[in-house]
């Protein structure tokens, strides 16, 4: 049984007449201790996916609708104390900028020890010795006397170990990382992501990792999925993704990412932007940046297909239409 088993989740939003989906569709399954990374440009609904798993969106005027059961559990029909329960427990999440996450006018201790009395009863003496050894163990330096500083007091990469810290206070089962390494430099981001990657090995622990940045998930996710406005457009193993990609998006991605074999200096960036999702063009929601865009595409809403390697599937009529030119040989 899968720890994380999303089935057909779709988040949508209503303007008066018009509905619009944010999330169309998107179905996933994760392991204990594997790593899924979730890749896409701003805007293409990896942080609505996120934030809709951890149940954060029930009460905003976003509609949330299909199956997201965790340990066997459906989430849907827990019941809000319960929900709240697991909340940063058993489902944890690390969110984008640490400095809007953490209350400026409050020390990183008593923020963590607030953390730790709301879902456990503790003594505030047990709880601090709680955060002191979750400072310690994601690295902080002088996490004694990292209790007393302030969030402006601390650099990126301390902010961001502080909320790594809050996550795994309680061990949780499952880690949500939503674009963590945002507005970090390349030394901090390679250590933030070997320390993730440590903690999750340590703890058991699976990973969702939120971002936009091929590379990062090249390091550390298992299989990975692509979206693109809203939809799910390629998803397999990694290492087969990346070194054989199938979706004109996908290949766009590498594209515009820097080579790393270092074999090729110029970048092709991906002509255009995502469409409004007020304004998603009829069929592949892709083809008016896509190279390979053909008649059918404006009519035909592509499908995942399999590829030959298990697992990897493309959304993309090129691969339906050599399919059928394949049957009918």
């Amino acid at each position: 049984m899968a720890l994380l088993d999303v089935t057909d989740l779709t988040v949508s939003i209503n303007a008066g007449a018009r509905t619009a989906a944010i999330v169309e569709n998107l179905s996933l399954r994760l392991e204990r201790g594997n790593c899924l990374g979730i890749v896409g440009e701003s805007g293409s609904g990896k942080s609505t996916a996120a934030m809709a798993i951890m149940g954060l969106l029930t009460d905003g005027p976003l509609q949330v609708s299909g199956r997201v059961l965790f340990d066997g559990s459906d989430l849907a029909q827990m019941r809000p104390a319960e929900f709240r329960k697991l909340q940063g427990t058993g489902i944890a999440m690390i969110f984008q900028d640490p400095m809007s996450s953490l209350n400026p006018v409050m020390r990183i201790g008593d923020q963590i020890v607030e953390c730790l009395q709301a879902h456990r009863r503790l003594t505030k003496s047990s709880a601090r010795g709680r955060a002191i050894e979750a400072l310690a163990r994601v690295g902080m330096p002088d996490p004694e006397g990292m209790m007393h500083r302030y969030p402006h007091q601390l650099s990126g990469g301390q902010r961001q170990r502080v909320m790594i810290a809050m996550a795994i206070v309680f061990e949780p089962k499952l880690l949500i990382a939503d674009e963590p390494t945002t507005a970090l430099d390349l030394t901090i981001q390679a250590q933030i992501l070997h320390l993730l990657k440590q903690l999750a090995r340590d703890l058991n622990m699976a990973l969702v990792l939120i971002t936009h940045d091929l590379g990062v998930v090249a390091g550390m996710a298992d299989d990975v999925i692509v979206l693109y406005s809203g939809r799910d457009v390629e998803r397999g193993p990694t290492q087969e993704v990346l070194e054989n990609p199938q979706h004109p998006y996908t290949r766009g991605l590498l594209g515009a990412h820097p080579s790393m074999d270092g074999e090729s200096a110029r970048l092709t960036p991906i002509p255009g932007s995502p469409p409004s999702i007020w304004q998603r063009p009829s069929g592949c929601a892709f083809r008016d940046r896509c190279p390979e865009a053909f008649d059918n595409c404006a009519q035909e809403d592509p499908q995942p297909v399999a590829m030959p390697q298990p697992a990897h599937k493309a959304a993309c009529l090129l691969h339906a239409r050599a399919t059928q030119s394949k049957e009918t040989a």
